[in-house]
């Protein structure tokens, strides 16, 4: 199938602008290309948490610039879920997983530029070059990860070199990989290959949580703003001063991602805890004293929740579901036999919508979450991420096929009446 490719030059038949002999010598070999691209993808990571860092500690009364650099190396490798462990058994060692997902898509979209510059570079066409391009693009960033680790580790602070190399690798080979294919044209081939049904569950699936995540994005909005006083309260008694609050925003703004995504798990109903025994759910909410951080300021007060938030919990996946099955109506309608499909197959494909979303939802809740320090900041995230994004999913199910067997339904009744006229 990408055989058939040539990039860059022609495709299908089509003439390549450019002399062969010129592509020659502007290309480059494959692992030439992987390193290159893979390490500017490194150093722009480290050089971005390493200036944030830098900068708190221009601010700050203590600590040396060496100490910051390490600081910066460590937020990097915590957004790879490489889990980082501060302290000792005496003083009483700490454990800091809770990847801030902000940095990792920033990370993420690095990997996915970086991964269309190695392809354009090397010219990769063939199925094998494109899996060699991508694996070795994605072990060179996992190396590099590997390194970082062995570096920052050092006295109180400890790295798996094995978890940052891990991390590091998976984030590489699917952002990455994502990049290769489309920069070499593989990715509209596979689309091209694929059977219209499976292929418009897709773009369906990612509209549904596109759209669960639009409306946890609009309440947590909401909640901040209602609830404002909180954080003008907070920030007086941090007290961080102009370049604490810069630092102060910038792990703010990397860390709302997660936030959102707790929502999303609090309107699916299992909810989510920021703390060893803290809950904070449709159902009720205990979590106690937290930590002066802005972005908690959302977080309801001990007690029960207000009705509204029940209802919501009903019509979010019946709404992501309703997206997804009036997204596959749409683009199955356009298909050369759209005539011969019953509103059943419409449905068939919603459901299947409503299942790749929620296995898409179930991995970003899992990633969310960690450990986020020593005794009862141990545990924050999402502990059933499983049993929300089952419940996220069936909703989706329900509004998908119910949407797209009506929307569908509709159409032949829709033909006869113009047929009539």
């Amino acid at each position: 199938m990408t055989d058939m490719l040539s990039r860059p030059g022609a495709r299908d038949g089509e003439s390549s602008a450019t002399p062969t002999s010129e592509i020659a010598a502007q290309t480059k070999p494959l692992v030439v290309s992987a390193v290159i691209s893979a390490g500017a993808c490194l150093l722009t990571g480290l050089l971005t948490c390493a200036a944030v860092a830098v900068i708190g500690w221009l601010g700050a009364t203590f600590g040396g610039a060496s100490g910051a650099v390490r600081a910066g190396a460590s937020a990097w490798l915590v957004a790879h879920k490489a889990a980082v462990t501060i302290g000792d058994s005496t003083t009483g060692a700490g454990r800091i997983s809770v990847a801030p997902l902000g940095l990792t898509l920033f990370f993420a979209w690095c990997l996915y530029r970086g991964g269309k510059s190695a392809a354009r570079s090397s010219a990769a066409d063939r199925t094998r070059d494109l899996l060699s391009l991508a694996g070795a693009f994605a072990l060179v960033y996992g190396l590099g990860a590997l390194v970082v680790a062995l570096l920052t580790s050092d006295g109180a602070l400890k790295v798996s070199p094995l978890s940052a190399f891990l991390g590091a690798f998976s984030l590489a080979f699917v952002a990455g990989a994502a990049g290769i294919l489309v920069e070499s044209g593989a990715a509209e081939d596979i689309a091209d290959a694929t059977p219209a049904g499976l292929r418009d569950v897709v773009p369906a699936a990612f509209a549904a949580v596109l759209t669960v995540i639009a409306i946890a994005a609009l309440l947590y909005a909401v909640l901040l703003a209602v609830h404002f006083s909180r954080i003008t309260g907070m920030l007086e008694l941090l007290d961080a001063g102009v370049i604490g609050s810069v630092v102060l925003f910038a792990i703010c703004l990397m860390l709302v991602p997660n936030m959102v995504l707790y929502v999303v798990a609090f309107l699916a109903g299992p909810g989510f805890q920021l703390g060893t025994g803290t809950t904070i759910a449709p159902t009720g909410v205990d979590v106690g004293n937290l930590p002066a951080f802005p972005l908690l300021a959302a977080v309801p007060a001990d007690g029960a929740t207000p009705s509204y938030l029940l209802v919501l919990t009903a019509l979010v996946p019946l709404v992501a579901g309703a997206v997804a099955g009036l997204v596959v109506v749409r683009r199955g309608l356009v298909e050369r036999d759209a005539d011969v499909l019953g509103w059943d197959a419409f449905a068939l494909r919603g459901a299947m919508a409503a299942l790749l979303a929620g296995i898409i939802i179930f991995a970003l809740l899992a990633m969310s979450g960690g450990s986020a320090g020593p005794g009862r900041m141990s545990s924050v995230g999402v502990p059933a991420a499983l049993p929300a994004a089952g419940v996220l999913t069936a909703g989706m199910a329900i509004g998908a096929a119910i949407t797209a067997a009506v929307a569908a339904s509709r159409r032949p009744v829709a033909e006869e009446a113009d047929a009539e006229r």
